[in-house]
């Protein structure tokens, strides 16, 4: 072998197991919530009447507009663009394919499935969670990006005192709300 392939061979080895391993999630593209709706019907429509499927309203100019005063806050300003609002009224604001704004991204306004159980873009393809794997096993589902369980932490990144409409000493009861303005659970009809 020459010196210059080993080398580079070499290098090559080295920056694989130097480089910082990504999660799940940074991976995977976000779907919106209407594609994980063609399979779970029921739990759409449940969370569809959710606070959390109609979170981005409450930006909007007028929404909510006793909540905002007592905040402290215009409630005839639009916060659909400000950046300290949108993180916690969207899906996937700031990462790889989530919520840029409301004209070129609307399906991911609102707090949607993809918030709790990551982002859908590989785990709804073939041939893992679809109308043609109806036998998918869980295990291979999370092992491409699906959120097994959700976590406190993930309640807690929007949940938390830096919310204008909570006080400094706010603290989240993740067990009390963890199912609380999220989606009914029904059985599913296979077994995963």
């Amino acid at each position: 072998m020459k010196q210059s392939t080993r080398i580079t061979l070499s290098v090559s080895v080295l920056a694989l197991l130097f480089l910082p391993l990504a999660t799940p999630a940074d991976d995977h593209a976000f779907v919106g919530s209407k594609k994980c709706k063609m399979c779970h019907l029921k739990e759409y429509k449940s969370w569809q009447a959710t606070t959390m499927a109609t979170s981005f309203d409450n930006l909007k100019p007028g929404e909510r507009a006793e909540a905002k005063k007592a905040a402290g806050l215009d409630p005839e300003k639009d916060y659909t663009q400000d950046a300290a609002c949108v993180g916690c009224h969207t899906t996937g604001y700031g990462k790889p394919g989530g919520f840029v704004d409301i004209a070129s991204t609307p399906d991911l306004a609102g707090v949607g499935c993809e918030t709790c159980h990551g982002p859908g873009g590989t785990y709804v393809k073939d041939p893992y969670m679809t109308l043609k794997n109806k036998e998918y096993k869980k295990a291979e589902i999370v092992a491409v990006g699906m959120v097994d369980t959700v976590s406190e932490a993930q309640c807690t990144g929007c949940h938390n005192a830096d919310s204008p409409f909570v006080g400094d000493d706010h603290v989240f009861d993740f067990a009390a709300n963890k199912d609380k303005g999220t989606h009914e659970a029904y059985p599913l009809k296979y077994e995963h």
